[in-house]
């Protein structure tokens, strides 16, 4: 590196605490490939004319400014233990060049200092580190070909090493616990630790994790106890003999099998064994379709006589109720486990076709349950586990949001174990066209966590990863991946053909054992089951099997998918009657007063902001007055539900203080930056839960209907920053909360806040688009309303708990109302006997008008409408005067509301009647409002 001036002063000092830690590596990307030490150019400096002599002032003061950062260097790595205390070549080269420096000093052309010894018995040390890095390369994780990949990095050669070298004994050895061990031995152990059918990739972790993989790796542990194994090998005949049945007995019948990825079963198994040891009480399941009937029935014991059941056509989803049902391979599922260690219970999420949009809600089913059995801190004893497709996790941007969620104080769940089925194909798509990283794990190195690379043909290191996965989960509450490197033994279903665009893999497949087989033929070798077993085993099985398809035919079995148990329990499915019926929403004088003295009151070691304290004052005098705005409504509302006993829940983007500066739910200190939330102290630990999320909708979303359906006794809310960006969450509204309860028979409470009006912000942050929501209502699925009130907001809130069951509720909310001078509502109407009103009257009745209507026979025309654009036909029409204009509104959409407007249609039979919306005519809800009427 040449040296001017101007360079030496721009030369970086040591970073105070940036020392590595024993046992890590440089930064990612800082070790380049063999052979890229860069070669003298031709034509430079030093092979043309020689420079004149340098001034020895400047000489000395450029060497030494240039050796500092070598000496740092040096230093440095001199405390990894793995270097033997020597510094060679090539490797100090590698690193050096990976902080920006090259080995030597030019000045004025001239090398005045090699720094680097050469000592080749260094380089076992890097050797051995090299194995931590680059050793999943090598490993042999691929089932079909059994091979290890080459590894430059790994060869003795990249260290200047020869095998003339491996009967030498080399001090490294220490440090992996084998002193003075030969370099064979040392290389013997290393590849063993990392380069088996059981890999590991964490060079990306923080030093304690870093640490926590080595012992776990480096370290010998023993294999597994003989009933263990014996136990895995019964799992596996159970796995492929169900796939065996089904192929032979529904010929065609789509099942999605998991053959190839078996191991997949016996790894669910020693996660309840091994969990239930140590304290978990629960595991919640997601999964794609891949596997998923093998896991439901030899998993969750799912009967298979339901299973054949619905392959025969069997059909009952409504058990008396309208409904349209799902495929077999979409079904959820719940039980108890008993196990040796007692009780745990396992819920299968469903899911629909959109492989990863499960993920965020199994989260969010996870954290409900956490809350239920007062897991909230540990995290320890509900353990979600998310079952992936290899191109699904890398190609899905889900995936990654709910990556992002899990270290969040609102979202985490103390980690989930990710298990990925790594077909190495997607559906026809073969890798190298479905991601751009080595690894489909790739997108999980974001969260400095380790990833599990296991080759799926041998059950015990699959159950090893398994273990690790629990274990590290467990010790650092952080999600742990497993890739579970298998294969398809079919196509993408059982009738696609995979050849036409796999044909080399699939030449491969064909001759290939199962993983009953392999796994059979060790334990037969090994003398733990004799070749009766090997044989007999799965014919017995089959025979086992078959007597619940002569059941399932005999006794005409049906499907049964909900009970209303558990938190469910005292809950109903509601009639068409019941959507209609009036609901005691009302709150008394005493309860409102002390959540309002909550709401406007802090600790006095606490210091609000002045503007904050201003807004304050101003909602104190609401309560004296008794007028109260949106923003104070909505809050009267969480206040007196969690005072109820009613957990509330409320999350999306920037939702504690509110998008447009209403809600102030939380308050930050301006001179220490706490936060302190007024409604938390109405209610016991979690009572009252508000969190800022992070920019996602999808996810967030996703998780917020997990929630909801796992625990209907809270109320969830999620808010959309601005209306339309629930669009970025389409999949959940149209697959899950729009559709869950017609297809699964899965209810929830689940409000959608969507701010919406046309305020002059642009075609992006005007319309929340209720006319998608509107094509979506069929048979009570759920309500839609676009409130005009502060009461008739809170009364539609208190609604959702109030009521004997469930159904989400998407609710068009206002922005320039927050602030609106007449869009504020009388104490009276949130006191005992008000209610929510399905349509409200105009406001000239009600003395929020200066205008005195004419009675209801001169009344010539009556404009129906909803939401903002009531107040902006409420202004026009006082001002001018017209006072034969009544203006009607609908509050609620959806369930419509016939017989509350007819009741107040009736009154002006004179009149004709126009419908007015502030959207264009192709939007808004004129196309829903117009048949009804």
């Amino acid at each position: 590196m040449s040296v001017s001036e101007s360079d030496s002063a721009s030369v970086p000092a040591p970073v105070s605490g940036s020392v590595p830690a024993s046992g890590s590596v440089p930064a990612s990307g800082s070790v380049p490939a063999s052979g890229s030490v860069p070669a003298p150019v031709s034509g430079s400096a030093t092979d043309s004319v020689p420079a004149p002599a340098p001034d020895l002032g400047f000489s000395a003061a450029a060497f030494v400014l240039a050796l500092l950062p070598r000496l740092y260097v040096a230093i440095a790595w001199a405390r990894e233990p793995v270097w033997d205390g020597h510094y060679y070549d090539f490797g100090a080269r590698r690193i050096a060049e990976g902080l920006g420096y090259s080995d030597d000093i030019v000045l004025g052309g001239r090398t005045v200092w090699h720094p680097w010894c050469h000592y080749p018995v260094g380089y076992s040390g890097f050797l051995g580190l090299v194995y931590r890095i680059f050793g999943h390369v090598k490993a042999t994780l691929d089932p079909l070909t059994w091979a290890s990949a080459p590894c430059a990095d790994l060869e003795l050669k990249t260290h200047g090493l020869s095998e003339t070298d491996l009967n030498a004994p080399f001090e490294v050895g220490s440090v992996i616990g084998l002193p003075r061990a030969k370099l064979k031995d040392i290389i013997a152990h290393m590849e063993k630790a990392y380069c088996g059918t059981l890999a590991v990739d964490f060079l990306d972790c923080p030093s304690e994790i870093q640490a926590w993989v080595r012992d776990k790796f480096e370290r010998e542990t023993g294999g597994l106890p003989e009933e263990t194994r014996k136990k895995v090998f019964s799992d596996l005949v159970r796995t492929e003999a169900i796939e065996k049945f089904i192929h032979t007995r529904f010929v065609g019948a789509k099942r999605f099998s998991v053959e190839g990825g078996d191991a997949i079963i016996p790894m669910l198994e020693h996660l309840v064994s091994i969990g239930s040891q140590r304290g978990m009480q629960e595991v919640v399941l997601g999964m794609a379709h891949r596997g998923r009937v093998n896991v439901l029935s030899t998993f969750m014991h799912k009967p298979l006589d339901l299973i054949f059941a619905e392959f025969e056509g069997a059909h009952d989803p409504n058990q008396g109720f309208v409904a349209d049902g799902d495929v077999k391979y979409h079904m959820g599922y719940s039980m108890d486990r008993e196990t040796a260690h007692g009780k745990v219970h396992v819920s299968l999420a469903f899911n629909p076709s959109h492989l990863e949009a499960v993920n965020p809600v199994v989260c969010g089913m996870a954290r409900a349950k956490q809350r239920i059995r007062k897991d909230n801190r540990d995290r320890r004893n509900v353990v979600p586990v998310l079952i992936h497709g290899d191109a699904a996790f890398i190609g899905q941007g889900v995936v990654a949001e709910t990556l992002q969620l899990s270290q969040l104080e609102g979202y985490t769940v103390g980690g989930t174990i990710h298990i990925v089925v790594n077909n190495q194909v997607g559906f026809t798509t073969s890798p190298q066209y479905s991601r751009s990283s080595r690894y489909c794990t790739d997108v999980a190195k974001a969260l400095n966590i380790p990833v599990f690379h296991v080759n799926g043909d041998d059950p015990e290191a699959c159950l090893r990863a398994l273990e690790l996965a629990y274990e590290f989960r467990q010790a650092f509450g952080k999600d742990a991946v497993i890739d579970l490197v298998c294969y398809r033994r079919f196509g993408h279903n059982e009738g696609d053909e995979p050849s036409f665009t796999q044909p080399l893999m699939y030449h491969l497949i064909k001759k290939h054992p199962t993983v009953r087989e392999i796994y059979g033929g060790k334990l037969r070798n090994e003398g733990l089951i004799t070749e009766a077993d090997l044989s007999g085993a799965l014919e017995k099985e089959l025979d086992r099997i078959q007597q619940f398809l002569d059941k399932a035919r005999k006794e005409n079995v049906k499907p049964k998918f909900f009970a209303f148990e558990g938190r469910w329990k005292g809950l109903r499915r509601p009639s068409s009657e019941d959507m209609f019926r009036r609901v005691d929403t009302a709150a008394p004088m005493d309860l409102l007063q002390k959540v309002g003295k909550a709401l406007t009151t802090w600790p006095s070691s606490f210091t609000p902001h002045a503007k904050l304290q201003k807004l304050l004052e101003g909602r104190a005098k609401m309560m004296e007055t008794g007028t109260v705005d949106w923003g104070m409504a909505e809050l009267l509302a969480y206040g007196a539900l969690v005072a109820e006993g009613t957990p509330v829940r409320l999350s999306g983007q920037d939702a504690g203080r509110g998008t447009f500066t209403h809600r102030h739910a939380v308050f930050h200190d301006c001179n220490t930056g706490a936060r302190y939330s007024p409604l938390a102290t109405l209610g016991g630990e979690g009572d009252f839960a508000v969190y800022d999320s992070m920019l996602s909708e999808f996810a967030v979303l996703g998780f917020e209907y997990g929630n909801a359906i796992t625990d209907p006794r809270a109320l969830t809310i999620w808010e959309a920053q601005f209306g339309d960006f629930a669009n970025g969450a389409q999949i959940m509204v149209d697959q899950f909360i729009s559709s869950g309860e017609s297809k699964w028979l899965r209810m929830s409470g689940l409000v959608l806040l969507l701010p919406h009006g046309y305020e002059g912000q642009g075609p992006e942050h005007s319309s929340a688009r209720p006319e998608r929501f509107l094509q979506m209502c069929a048979q009570d699925n759920w309500i839609v309303a676009n409130c005009t009130t502060p009461a008739n907001y809170f009364h539609i809130l208190r609604r959702q708990i109030h009521r004997t069951f469930r159904k989400p509720l998407v609710l068009m909310t206002p922005k320039s109302l927050l602030r609106h001078r007449l869009c504020i509502s009388d104490a009276d109407e949130f006191l005992t006997g008000s209610t929510f009103h399905r349509v409200l009257w105009d406001d000239a009745e009600k003395g929020h008008s200066e205008l005195t209507l004419r009675p209801d026979a001169e009344i010539r025309r009556v404009v129906l409408c909803s939401g903002k654009v009531y107040y902006d036909l409420l202004e026009a029409r006082d001002a001018r005067g017209l006072d034969d204009v009544y203006l009607m509104r609908l509050e609620q959409f959806y369930p419509f509301p016939a017989h509350s407007a007819v009741k107040e249609l009736e009154r002006f039979r004179a009149a004709d009647i126009v419908w007015c919306q502030e959207e264009p005519k192709n939007q808004g809800a004129w196309t829903f409002v117009e048949p009804n009427l």
